[in-house]
C-alpha cells in the first residue's frame, strides 16, 4: 500500500508546522523543517500507541525523529535570534519579497517532502511494526550517529565563531570535512532510509528513495552555496586556501574538494 490509512494525518501535521514559513520564508526549510520532522515523529508514536502495536524499535525510531527535529529546529531558531552575523547572512539571501503563490507552492512541496523523508518509519508502523528488526536497529544506530555528528559540528562552529567571527571553523570535525553538519544530516537520513529496508514493498521504495535523494541533493546544494560564500569571505586568507585544498567538502575521506567551479584569476 503506497499510502496507508492515516498518511494524510502526517501530511496535515507537516503542513501545519511548516506553515511558520509564511512568517519568515527561510523557515520553510529551516525551523519549520526541524519541527515538522519532530511533529511527524510524535504523530507516528501516538498512532502506534493508539493502535496498541508499539514495539521497542518503533519507539526508538520515533524518539530519534523527535529529538533530531527539536534539536535542529531549536538550534536554528536560537542561532537566528542571537547571532547578528547569521541574521545578516539570512537577510542577504532573502532580500527580495517572495510572491504568495510561490510561498504556497513551497509550503505544499516541503510538507510532502518531509512526509516522504520520514516514510520508512511510517511504513514500518503502518504495515509491519515488528518485522525485520535487524535493519531497523542498524538504521537507528545510524540516525543516532548522524544526530550526534550534526549537533557536535554545530556546537564546534558556534564556539569557533565566538572566538573569531571573521574566521571559518577549521578544527574538530571540520578537519575531516568542511561541512560536517551536513554530513551528519546525510548520515541521519541514511539511517531513516535503512530502517525501512526490510519492510518496504513496491511503490513504497520509490516514495522512500525520492525523500532520501531529495535531502541528499539539498545537502549537496547547501554545501555548494556555503563554499561560494566562504570563497567570497575568506578567499584572501592563505590559511583558508590551504585548508580547502586538503579537506573534502562534504564526505570525510572522499577526495571531492570543490562543488563550485573556480573562476579565472581566483586564487
Amino acid at each position: 500500500m503506497v499510502f496507508p490509512a492515516l498518511t494524510w494525518v502526517l501530511l496535515v501535521v507537516a503542513a501545519v508546522i511548516s506553515a511558520v514559513g509564511f512568517y519568515k520564508f527561510i523557515w520553510f526549510l529551516s525551523v519549520g523543517y526541524g519541527l515538522a520532522v519532530a511533529g511527524i515523529g510524535v504523530t507516528i508514536l501516538v498512532i502506534a500507541i493508539a493502535r496498541g502495536d508499539l514495539t521497542v524499535i518503533m519507539a526508538v525510531l520515533c524518539v530519534l525523529l523527535i529529538i533530531y527535529g527539536v534539536r535542529l529546529g531549536g538550534f536554528l531558531l536560537v542561532r537566528e535570534l542571537k547571532s547578528a552575523a547569521y541574521k545578516k547572512t539570512l537577510e542577504s539571501q532573502t532580500e527580495k519579497p517572495v510572491p504568495m503563490p510561490v510561498k504556497v507552492t513551497i509550503w505544499i512541496s516541503v510538507a510532502i517532502l518531509y512526509v516522504m523523508q520520514t516514510s520508512p518509519v511510517w511504513y514500518r508502523e503502518a504495515t509491519a511494526p515488528g518485522g525485520g528488526q535487524a535493519t531497523a536497529w542498524i538504521g537507528a544506530v545510524l540516525m543516532a550517529a548522524g544526530m550526534i555528528l550534526e549537533a557536535t559540528a554545530d556546537r564546534q562552529k558556534s564556539a569557533s565563531k565566538k572566538i573569531d567571527p571573521h574566521r571559518p571553523a577549521m578544527n574538530g570535525l571540520y578537519k575531516l570535512c568542511r561541512c560536517p553538519n551536513y554530513f551528519g544530516e546525510i548520515v541521519f537520513w541514511t539511517g531513516v532510509f535503512v530502517s525501512g529496508w526490510s519492510i518496504l514493498r513496491g511503490w513504497q521504495w520509490l516514495i522512500a528513495a525520492l525523500g532520501y535523494v531529495c535531502i541528499f541533493y539539498i545537502m549537496v546544494n547547501g554545501a555548494q552555496r556555503l563554499e561560494k560564500r566562504q570563497n567570497k569571505n575568506y578567499g584572501g586568507m592563505e590559511e583558508y586556501r590551504e585548508y580547502v585544498a586538503k579537506t573534502p567538502i562534504l564526505i570525510p575521506f572522499v577526495p571531492v574538494y570543490h562543488l563550485v567551479k573556480e573562476e579565472k584569476g581566483e586564487k
